[in-house]
């Protein structure tokens, strides 16, 4: 995770707010009039009270008590205004960062995201971004209002006394800026270290529940449970520092305003004995200052509160910054299929070499079968030409043009990628077969499925292919998400099919059918077939054999 201060994530989620900036400075103007109303309550109750001990004041007892009606009300209605903008400000950021984050997810797609803990990511697009409501709704206006509202009272105060306006700027300057700073400081890196045991403990579960039938079969339900009681402990251990220190920082908070209302009336007590400012000269500055500590109180518990949200958004700002591995390419020229080649390609992941100077020619029209020991870099290959990572060396060319200079989207159309993991989603058959083909017919949907050997098997559950295959598929079999991630091949009907260990979780009569399928495209596609299985290979063109990263 990428360091960086708290003023330098401050700086950088503030600059989201652009696009909502009117409704930010209406949100400030609105707040910072409402602090005054409040604040005047006060006051004018000081100035009634000296009206009513018999010293002149410049408003009549009557108008006194209209203003603070008039104050009290509208309090209201700007407090209304002022949170209601704050929060619109909030949730519409929130929906914006939440598409910046899933562009930025889909950009980072496969290759910077492979082996990233998945409970984490969950954690980070939920929770991490949904804490940036506290910063955005309660943070940058109130920042501003505090500053606006603190001129205001100095003026209002030094009017009585410069002295007395000096000591509320510094009264303010310490309650709003330095005691939050140095809260901030206590607090070290509490909030990172919170939400990074957060996103872990998150992972964890997700895991547990993944391989709960693994636990309950091996026995392992009391190891996994402790192993979660340790790591839960660790984050209510953190949790409770974090809360400790908060109520540290209140309490200090408290005692510094209270120090510098005693100052207050000590220096205008010493005025007023010297005869430089009469007795409204202490009541009504310290009244003033007594009640006008709102804004900058609401800055000084930032200094603890923020510092969770802060390391949420350092997070956030991680995934968003982050450098994808393979940039996607647009505006070239586009490419029809006719064919496609590996020359002399090298390519690791790290330190570990997984292909060293392979070619291949994939002729337009034939099945080529690759077969290999498992970690030989078959399945590497086909991510190559799919161009989910590039390259060490070499060239992956499609028609003669490298991958890397052929637009993205081009290249997802000509190829068709079935993995040996076929991933399904929450919701209907037919809604996760258009993934590959979002406007295909039902017609289309059947003919894919019956290539598959899925289309009957579909016809026998209750709501045929309105039937949801739950979380992860996991209402399926292992051999009816693969053929279901075969039809999505088969609809997607690109030119090239990349398929990886295509008929591994199949029994004989149904590869039968999906290999004479395959056979029957032969004429349309070009078929690139990875496998262990003899019999899988028997409906290739040519075979060849995976050995160290390199082809014989």
């Amino acid at each position: 995770m990428k360091r960086r201060s708290a003023w330098t994530v401050m700086g950088q989620l503030i600059g989201l707010v652009r696009p909502l900036a009117p409704f930010m400075i209406l949100a400030i103007f609105l707040g910072t009039v409402g602090f005054i109303c409040s604040t005047f309550l006060t006051i004018l109750g000081g100035y009634a009270m000296l009206d009513v001990l018999g010293y002149r004041v410049s408003f009549s007892l009557t108008t006194l008590f209209t203003l603070a009606a008039v104050f009290a009300i509208a309090r209201g209605f700007l407090r209304y205004g002022e949170q209601a903008c704050n929060h619109f400000i909030a949730f519409k950021l929130l929906a914006l960062i939440r598409d910046k984050v899933f562009r930025a997810l889909r950009r980072l797609c496969p290759a910077k995201l492979e082996g990233r803990d998945k409970g984490d990511l969950i954690a980070v697009i939920t929770s991490d971004i949904e804490l940036l409501e506290v910063f955005y709704a309660h943070t940058i206006s109130p920042a501003a209002i505090a500053l606006c509202m603190s001129i205001i009272m100095v003026l209002f105060i030094g009017n009585f006394h410069p002295l007395l306006g000096l000591l509320a700027a510094v009264s303010y300057l310490v309650v709003g800026i330095v005691l939050p700073v140095f809260i901030s400081k206590k607090n070290g890196t509490s909030g990172n270290r919170f939400r990074q045991h957060s996103g872990l403990l998150s992972g964890y579960v997700l895991d547990s529940l993944r391989g709960l039938g693994e636990i309950i079969q091996y026995g392992q339900g009391q190891q996994r449970l402790k192993k979660l009681e340790e790591q839960t402990e660790d984050l209510l251990s953190i949790e409770e520092g974090m809360k400790t220190r908060t109520a540290q920082g209140t309490a200090l908070t408290n005692t510094v305003i209270l120090c510098f209302d005693l100052a207050m009336l000590a220096v205008t007590c010493g005025l007023y004995l010297s005869g430089n400012i009469d007795f409204a000269g202490i009541v009504i500055p310290q009244i003033a200052l007594m009640s006008s500590f709102g804004p900058v109180i609401a800055l000084a518990n930032l200094g603890s509160t923020l510092q969770n949200t802060l390391a949420a958004g350092n997070r956030v700002l991680d995934i968003l910054e982050e450098t994808p591995q393979v940039a996607e390419v647009n505006g070239k020229a586009p490419v029809s299929f006719e064919g496609a080649c590996c020359e002399d390609i090298s390519f690791s992941y790290g330190a570990q070499t997984i292909l060293s100077h392979l070619s291949l020619p994939i002729q337009k029209g034939k099945i080529l079968g690759i077969t290999g020991k498992s970690g030989s870099g078959k399945s590497t290959l086909l991510r190559l030409l799919m161009r989910f990572w590039d390259v060490n060396d070499g060239h992956v060319r499609i028609s003669g043009t490298d991958v890397r200079d052929i637009n993205t989207t081009n290249l997802r159309e000509m190829e068709g990628f079935v993995t040996q993991e076929t991933q399904l989603f929450h919701d209907s058959i037919a809604n996760n077969l258009r993934i590959a083909k979002l406007g295909a017919t039902q017609e289309e949907i059947e003919i894919a499925c019956k290539k598959a050997s899925v289309h009957d098997f579909i016809m026998t559950l209750p709501n045929g292919y309105d039937t949801p295959v739950g979380e992860l598929g996991d209402t399926l079999s292992g051999g009816e998400r693969q053929r279901l991630g075969l039809a999505r091949a088969f609809l997607h009907d690109a030119p090239l099919m990349l398929l990886d260990e295509p008929t591994s979780n199949l029994d004989s009569l149904n590869e039968a059918v999906i290999l004479k399928s395959l056979q029957e495209e032969r004429g349309d596609k070009t078929i690139l077939l990875v496998s262990h299985r003899e019999s899988t290979m028997g409906i290739v063109d040519t075979v060849v054999s995976a050995e160290q990263g390199r082809l014989s």
